[in-house]
């Protein structure tokens, strides 16, 4: 997959189901894999079990932690296609016990599209594409809604300084009378960053959700330097720091982690994972080294 770095990954949260959506999401999706399946033990929400895999090359992870978060459309996942018959494939097989959103049909943008939540309610946007050459085939997009709404250019902006490789798109502004939109907020914008394809837009409509928990990315760092360095410019919630989580000012989640983690807990022993686990649930911001000393056993 041209472009993708696999540094960012979405991560997504269940209940219980991680193991199932990710062996149906699998299934759904060609040059698709299950990588890593691990359980972590003693954490606040009893087991955890952790699924790493790969969609169209792209990689995602996801957890089983309890009933904690729900999936909103505030992100959702743009599939690109470049048949027809791609499309409604998807369309049936994602929308299968889901919830429409957007029919599917044809808009000005697309002579086929459709937005759907699937029945675990995670939210997919299926699209013809118009481009020949498709570089990313699943967008990642984060709708600005409720008090952050008309505010997605800044935390596009802000996201384009802090990671390297990173470039914004020509974007598309709501014009005078598309109330209750804000004259010149984004329609839509698509922005890379470290290379992963994003795509953000402004919605002011009354929307009884917004940014949480369920979907958060997962920035893997190289050391303790980047560690402090993505901390630094993205936590702007205090309450919200645990585990190698935090909350920007727009009240998207990310993980901030070493790549040797990834490491730790697929290749290590019983014991090991769990010295590891019982180190990082007592972290905010994760300690390299300490986690080192965990796994090290010393």
């Amino acid at each position: 997959m041209s472009g993708m770095t696999n540094r960012i990954r979405p991560h997504l949260w269940f209940d219980t189901e991680a193991r199932e959506a990710a062996g149906f999401y699998v299934e759904t999706f060609p040059s698709s894999r299950i990588t890593n399946t691990t359980t972590i033990h003693d954490t606040p929400s009893g087991d955890s079990e952790i699924v790493s895999f790969e969609l169209l090359g792209q990689g995602f992870m996801a957890i089983s932690a309890g009933p904690l978060f729900k999936f909103t459309s505030a992100i959702s996942f743009l599939v690109s296609c470049s048949t027809r018959d791609e499309v409604d494939w998807l369309w049936a097989r994602l929308g299968a016990g889901g919830q429409a959103l957007m029919p599917l049909d044809s808009y000005p943008f697309s002579d086929r599209f459709g937005w759907t939540n699937d029945r675990y309610g995670l939210s997919w946007q299926i699209m013809l594409a118009r481009e020949l050459e498709i570089s990313q085939r699943i967008t990642p997009t984060l709708m600005f809604v409720g008090d952050v709404s008309g505010r997605a250019e800044e935390a596009v902006d802000l996201y384009a300084s802090i990671f390297p490789r990173s470039a914004v798109g020509d974007p598309m502004r709501y014009g005078p009378g598309e109330q209750p939109e804000r004259e010149g907020t984004f329609k839509h914008c698509d922005f890379t960053l470290d290379g992963n394809r994003f795509a953000a837009m402004d919605s002011a409509g009354p929307h009884d959700f917004t940014f949480n928990e369920a979907v958060s990315f997962l920035v893997s760092c190289a050391d303790q330097a980047e560690i402090d360095r993505y901390w630094e410019a993205l936590s702007a919630v205090p309450e919200a720091e645990q585990c190698g989580w935090l909350k920007d000012r727009f009240g998207l989640s990310w993980q901030i982690v070493p790549a040797a983690m990834d490491e730790m807990m697929t290749k290590g022993s019983p014991e090991q994972i769990a010295r590891v686990t019982q180190a990082f649930l007592k972290m905010k911001k994760f300690d390299l080294a300490a986690l080192q000393r965990a796994y090290a056993g010393a």
